[in-house]
């Protein structure tokens, strides 16, 4: 049973930083591409980040580069979303989820598992 847990949400201030982690089970975690997606109240859920299997790749959406950091460490099972500069436009459920193919890292329907997701709130 394939498991993704989010952790690290929470609230912040403008300008503030946060950690989210994405711990996998009942998954080879070194097989799959791993993605961060966020959806804010009345909104589409959004891509994010991506990372390759080897973390040799990343991709980040225009809306976070330069801000958002994203990592993994296969040994841990483990991806991280770092934030930094958060803006109030970054309030949102964040949700990691799981891509065997990993050749479309931004799409969302290419991801087969999905985590519950954490509330990120940041206020100005």
């Amino acid at each position: 049973q394939v498991q993704l847990v989010e952790s690290g949400g929470g609230f912040a201030h403008t300008g503030d930083s946060l950690r989210l982690s994405c711990v996998a089970s009942g998954v080879t975690f070194f097989d799959y591409a791993m993605g961060w997606f966020r959806q804010a109240p009345g909104k589409e859920r959004e891509f994010v980040a991506a990372i390759s299997t080897t973390s040799l790749t990343t991709y980040y959406s225009d809306s976070v580069k330069g801000r958002f950091t994203i990592s993994r460490d296969n040994a841990k099972n483990t991806m991280y979303l770092r934030m930094n500069s958060l803006k109030p436009e970054d309030t949102a459920v964040y949700y990691c989820a799981a891509d065997q193919l990993g050749t479309r890292p931004t799409i969302l329907d290419d991801y087969a598992y999905w985590g519950q997701g954490t509330q990120v709130t940041v206020s100005s």
